[in-house]
């Protein structure tokens, strides 16, 4: 498979899992966590997939399409690993999307090693996560794919529905 038809798959994957992630929290309370803007795709669709919900973004370094760049009290710069054990959101998370990948299968996997365990407690029980890498989430359960999104390409994941499972 070329690169181009591999990327082509991965952001076909991408939308359908954003767009399922959307439909399971429809009815959940709570902002959304945008772990990874780049060049900010995800983050424009996720805003009208998700429109009136407060979306926060984590990002290292700004690289995003200037109309996809989110407001500044919305933009959280930094690491990962430093910024989130620190924010104040306003309610607990009902959807968090990490699309953390580098490029670098064996860095991909140590980074979301890291970040795993301080996810939890930023959301809310039933709260959706979608994921370019495989999370270790004790007590979560891996959601089905949508149709047509190859086992491993994306993941999803859903938080006990119940507080201390």
């Amino acid at each position: 498979m070329s690169r181009l038809d591999s990327a082509i798959r991965r952001l076909i994957a991408q939308r359908a899992c954003l767009d399922r992630a959307a439909h399971l929290v429809h009815r959940l309370p709570g902002p959304v966590l945008e772990l990874g803007l780049g060049n900010g795709r995800s983050y424009d669709h996720l805003r009208t997939r998700l429109a009136g919900r407060d979306i926060f973004v984590f990002e290292r370094t700004l690289a995003a399409h200037p109309d996809c760049i989110p407001p500044a009290d919305r933009l959280i710069m930094g690491d990962f690993l430093e910024t989130l054990p620190h924010i104040h959101l306003p309610a607990p998370a009902a959807f968090i999307h990490a699309d953390i990948g580098t490029g670098d299968k064996a860095a991909s996997l140590a980074l979301a090693a890291a970040l795993a365990p301080l996810l939890p407690p930023l959301a809310a029980p039933g709260a959706v996560l979608a994921s370019d890498q495989p999370l270790p989430l004790p007590g979560w359960t891996e959601e089905p794919l949508p149709p047509g999104v190859a086992p491993g390409r994306y993941r999803l994941y859903r938080h006990p529905e119940e507080q201390g499972s």
